[in-house]
């Protein structure tokens, strides 16, 4: 993709894009024309559609649900439900593409699909005005708190470097497969949310994150056994600035992209490339990459992948 034809994509998207060709132009460029024809692909990238729609043509290139859900697994669908925020202000994943992923869950056979997040503001609030509740219920969708640590059991992470166990929600642990569906958005503390992020929503005393090592920490409950077997990154809308709530709407840029992989690094370097490019964020300020990468859950170097990018 040339440069012309990146601000061409850019435009229809909406995109407030900063032009810094020595760093993310160039960068997000790669990240998504390198698909291989006929060959398994690795990681979906999608610009200018709804967020249905764009599930939907990046699920298609994954293989479809079937793939990933099979008929009478219990699935649970893990969005960021953490503040008590409207749609337009990114703060939580976008309540469409949620019944999205709801619905073809139950199309390709689920037994039950369950939603929930370990919220930091109140949980009833945040499920009710983020839109992801009535959405999700309204697709077929059970939801569920997290606001009791009886819903926890420990478990245990022998690889993690920082966090040696933790208490994860009892869904996630009963559940035979489950996606992940972070949206991207800017962190005061981690610098980006987004898949890997995500873990903290599933986790229930997250205080030692903050008070040890919380780019460490963060690789690490992801080296939990069971992963997701999907990570699908909501850039329909994002937050720029003063994440993880927001201000204002002024902090939002409405981008219109999806990022989809089974790679969790690989998803979430190609979705902070995508961020670089709308505000400043070098790959190296987000260092829980690098170190997911060196505890094997992925990989950065998502040049040597077969990345699919659509322009809808």
């Amino acid at each position: 993709m040339d440069r012309r034809d990146f601000l061409k994509a850019a435009a229809i998207t909406g995109a407030a894009i900063t032009l810094k060709m020595k760093g993310g132009m160039d960068i997000m460029a790669q990240t998504v024309t390198n698909s291989q024809s006929g060959s398994k692909v690795d990681l979906v990238a999608v610009m200018g559609g709804e967020p249905a729609a764009m599930f939907q043509r990046a699920i298609s290139e994954m293989g479809g649900m079937g793939k990933f859900v099979k008929k009478g697994q219990k699935v649970v669908v893990k969005p960021n439900i953490g503040w008590d925020k409207a749609p337009a202000m990114a703060g939580n994943t976008n309540p469409l593409l949620v019944a999205e992923i709801v619905r073809q869950c139950i199309a390709a056979g689920a037994k039950e699909v369950t939603v929930f997040d370990h919220t930091c503001d109140e949980w009833v609030k945040c499920y009710k005005n983020s839109g992801i509740e009535t959405a999700a219920k309204g697709a077929g969708a059970k939801v569920v708190p997290a606001d009791q640590e009886s819903y926890y059991r420990t478990i245990s992470l022998p690889n993690g470097k920082r966090l040696k166990n933790a208490k994860v929600h009892q869904a996630i642990l009963d559940s035979d497969v489950w996606i992940n569906v972070p949206v991207l958005k800017h962190h005061g503390g981690a610098n980006l949310s987004i898949s890997m992020k995500n873990f903290m929503g599933i986790v229930w005393d997250r205080r030692i994150f903050h008070s040890s090592d919380l780019q460490q920490c963060i690789a690490d409950i992801c080296t939990m056994q069971k992963k997701p077997v999907l990570n699908v990154v909501d850039a329909y809308r994002v937050m720029k600035t003063n994440g993880p709530q927001g201000k204002s709407e002024a902090d939002v840029v409405n981008s219109k992209a999806l990022f989809m992989s089974q790679d969790i690094v690989a998803v979430d370097t190609a979705a902070a490339k995508f961020f670089g490019q709308i505000r400043n964020m070098p790959l190296e300020n987000v260092k829980h990459l690098a170190n997911g990468q060196s505890l094997n859950l992925g990989t950065m170097n998502i040049d040597k992948l077969n990345v699919k990018r659509i322009k809808m």
